[in-house]
């Protein structure tokens, strides 16, 4: 059974999505508020359009995400909170189901660089036996909505910190 379980959740390091890292000129604790604020998602996220969570280990994180294979169709995805720690890491995972064999984990780190700075990147592990075939199906528009997430980040943090620096 264990044999099973581990077969089911395995990272293979060429089934792994990792964004580009961003430096961003705005302390951790805006881009931590802006990845934790999902009503908001759908003003800057060109990726995850919608989302809605408690963001408690183990709750559902419900989102609507735009499909970069064909344009104007989005689709809902559900996954789970996995981790959690504040101006660090955000993390959520799709488990291994029978009726949907594609188990993932998605992080989003955040590296503090000072008190005015920070830098970004998610990866996105597509696990188990079917993680290689996900990759090679999703690997690359999975790439380019992770990247344009981070670059979204990237001017939605600064905006934020310019303006909060200037009493607005």
């Amino acid at each position: 059974m264990r044999d099973i379980e581990e077969s089911r959740t395995r990272s293979d390091p060429n089934a792994i999505v990792v964004s580009e890292r961003v430096e961003i000129a705005a302390p951790a604790a805006i881009v931590w508020e802006i990845l934790t604020d999902l009503p908001r998602y759908g003003e800057w996220n060109p990726f995850c359009i919608a989302a809605e969570s408690t963001l408690e280990m183990g709750a559902p994180v419900s989102m609507t995400l735009k499909s970069y294979i064909e344009p104007d169709v989005t689709f809902p995805n559900c996954e789970y909170v996995c981790a959690f720690e504040p101006e660090r890491l955000i993390s959520w995972e799709l488990p291994y189901n029978e009726a949907w064999p594609y188990p993932a984990r998605r992080d989003q780190i955040i590296e503090p660089l000072g008190d005015e700075a920070c830098a970004y990147h998610s990866t996105d592990a597509f696990l188990g036996d079917n993680g290689i075939h996900v990759m090679r199906f999703a690997g690359p528009w999975v790439k380019r909505a992770f990247d344009d997430t981070a670059h979204a980040l990237k001017v939605r943090a600064e905006a934020m910190h310019r303006a909060r620096k200037a009493g607005t």
